[in-house]
């Protein structure tokens, strides 16, 4: 069953990376917003993770602790090392940070658990993470990173709220959406895409714009876009690359979004839905 917890975590990198037109990321088409990056650069960083996905579902087969805390604290070492594998693998430029982070703890959650269900393995990461924005931000005096700064100027949890409150955004939304979704793969994985960042304050998307004002304006266009059928029409088309060209012109990511999008890639395919 590991095996499938591993060929799973790979699979949600390779196929969260070609997907395309995506907006404000990289894919086989375009990099505009992250000139620094190519599909391959993704490549080469998801290949240099196939070791840090191993350590980790060692450690959470071998964790007999009675508080699952704990072996988010195990892990996370784990990680801080698979940044430095990742930044050697793309000479030095971060393509999945913010993955290693979230599907780190997903994949030992899924380990952990010997669950393929979603609902199982979530409850798993809620008890791994309970209590990560106290520790992590609400106890912070020097606050570095995107995600602490938008927390100290505008009270948002990002990525350590999605994974105290067991990604919401994935199980009640994304991947009841991608499941039910029409059309090719491609187009229910760009789909999903947009409908994460409409719900997710994008930390990336902030960062990018310099205030979380932009949150409304991305949302606007969405819903537009699904207003008139998404990608399954041709209109819906038409208005994905005025999304496009609005991310380009303003030099945007969806960066958190893309994160959300590996980790229903990943349950998708743990629950045979791909």
């Amino acid at each position: 069953m590991i095996e499938n917890y591993l060929q799973a975590a790979l699979k949600a990198l390779i196929y969260e990376v070609s997907v395309f037109p995506k907006p404000g990321l990289v894919d086989p088409l375009d990099n505009s917003t992250h000139p620094d990056m190519t599909v391959f650069t993704f490549i080469d960083s998801s290949f240099s993770l196939e070791k840090y996905f191993l350590e980790v579902s060692k450690t959470a087969a071998q964790f007999r602790g009675k508080d699952l805390r704990d072996l988010f604290y195990q892990i996370r070492p784990l990680g801080i090392q698979a940044e430095k594998d990742m930044y050697a693998a793309t000479k030095g430029v971060n393509t999945h940070k913010g993955a290693i982070f979230s599907l780190g703890i997903v994949l030992a959650a899924s380990v952990y658990s010997k669950s393929l269900k979603t609902e199982n393995i979530l409850t798993v990461v809620k008890k791994m993470m309970k209590g990560i924005v106290t520790r992590d931000l609400e106890n912070k005096k020097n606050f570095q990173t995107a995600g602490e700064i938008q927390f100290e100027k505008y009270r948002l949890t990002g990525i350590r709220g999605q994974a105290e409150a067991g990604f919401p955004i994935v199980s009640c939304f994304a991947l009841p959406f991608f499941n039910k979704r029409k059309g090719s793969l491609n187009d229910r994985l760009l789909d999903t895409l947009l409908l994460i960042a409409r719900h997710n304050p994008d930390s990336n998307l902030i960062k990018r714009a310099g205030n979380p004002d932009v949150i409304e304006k991305v949302n606007s266009q969405i819903d537009e876009y699904f207003d008139l059928g998404g990608s399954q029409s041709q209109v819906g088309r038409k208005q994905l690359e005025k999304i496009n060209n609005y991310f380009n012109r303003f030099n945007l990511s969806l960066g958190g979004a893309a994160d959300m999008l590996i980790l229903t890639i990943y349950f998708a395919l743990i629950e045979k839905n791909i």
